[in-house]
């Protein structure tokens, strides 16, 4: 295996490198001293097909760029740069088949992992709302499709009931609560896939990784500078990114809290993030986009929790655990906060009707 050094030359870049960041897909290494660059080892374990996500990248990226451009705003600061290797191609493989991309760096942000302030997830909500507004004649349908099936509940529902129904580890008499109210919304979980079927929703571009550390702020403003982590940009609904943003974004406690008294969905994080978003995408959103907004939450809540408690009734074997019934614990949260999701969904509708 050829060392960093070599890896990175293969950029055309001669600086240091050091370990960078806290992702838990790629290993990053930072490119100094300047210019700076930012080095990705790509999980090709998770992402199999490099060419069909480097090829994603450059195509949202240069789109991203000429809007930036036709709006007289930074084309090098406000969107991902990619570096091409000295043979002009988007990644390098070497002779192992370890896949390394390079992206400059851009200076004078930062990314947070956790919501400080509804100021800051608002910022992070109007950058995904542009990020939206940016790609909204972008076709979606020629992008590749990085995970399959990535953010098909129904498929997920599916899976849930064949590990119930084989009960690998043993585990199905000790969440016989769980399940039941898991399987109580089966007739609930497809609005947004025979939406995208019927045509009534858009398929878009979406980012599908909508966490707030996944937009760069500017510490000195609060504002958004540029969304970052593009590999699983692929078509689907800004359901999805919605939803999914504020699974995380509007949680009141940790994604693995045991006490479930605490977990919930803030109506005020909320309020913050459909204000930053609406604002970012403008008029790019149909009217049963918005309709279905306060769903999405609930839907991506929904999803995420079955995902772990199929996990857990498979034996732990995709989700890494660090604690015994780790994703247990992670499926009762994420389902409790379903709950309060629902116990909310008029004060959210209210909400989004007086946002726009």
């Amino acid at each position: 295996m050829k060392s960093f050094e070599e890896i990175y030359r293969q950029f055309d870049v001669q600086q240091k490198s050091y370990p960078y960041g806290n992702g838990h897909i790629n290993d990053t290494y930072l490119i100094t001293p300047c210019p700076k660059y930012i080095l990705q080892r790509i999980n090709t374990a998770i992402f199999t097909d490099p060419d069909g996500v480097m090829n994603n990248i450059n195509a949202v990226t240069v789109h991203i760029k000429k809007k930036l451009a036709e709006q007289g705003r930074d084309t090098e600061r406000e969107t991902l740069t990619v570096i091409k290797t000295l043979d002009g191609k988007s990644y390098y493989r070497d002779e192992d088949g370890n896949c390394y991309r390079m992206y400059k760096f851009i200076e004078g942000a930062v990314s947070y992992d956790n919501v400080s302030s509804a100021e800051i997830l608002e910022s992070a909500a109007k950058s995904f709302g542009e990020f939206q507004n940016m790609l909204s004649d972008f076709p979606a349908e020629t992008l590749h499709e990085s995970i399959k099936n990535f953010h098909n509940t129904p498929l997920r529902f599916e899976a849930l009931k064949r590990a119930i129904a084989d009960n690998k580890a043993g585990r199905l008499d000790s969440v016989k609560e769980e399940v039941e109210y898991a399987l109580s919304f089966e007739n609930e979980i497809d609005k947004v896939t025979k939406g995208i079927e019927d045509g009534t929703i858009p398929l878009r571009v979406t980012h599908n990784d909508t966490k707030i550390n996944n937009v760069l702020i500017d510490p000195q403003t609060g504002k958004g500078v540029a969304v970052i982590d593009l590999d699983t940009v692929m078509p689907g609904s800004l359901l999805y990114d919605f939803g999914d943003g504020l699974r995380t974004g509007g949680a009141m406690a940790a994604e693995d809290e045991t006490d479930l008294s605490k977990v919930g969905l803030s109506t005020e994080l909320f309020a913050s993030y459909v204000k930053g978003f609406l604002a970012g995408i403008g008029d790019g959103i149909c009217q049963k986009e918005l309709d279905l907004l306060p769903y999405s939450v609930f839907l991506l809540t929904y999803e995420c929790g079955i995902r772990f408690l199929t996990d857990y009734l498979e034996g732990d074997t995709y989700f890494k655990i660090h604690r015994p019934n780790h994703n247990l614990d992670r499926a009762r949260t994420q389902l409790a906060m379903c709950k309060d999701i629902i116990s909310k969904y008029d004060i959210l509708s209210e909400i989004v009707r007086k946002a726009r």
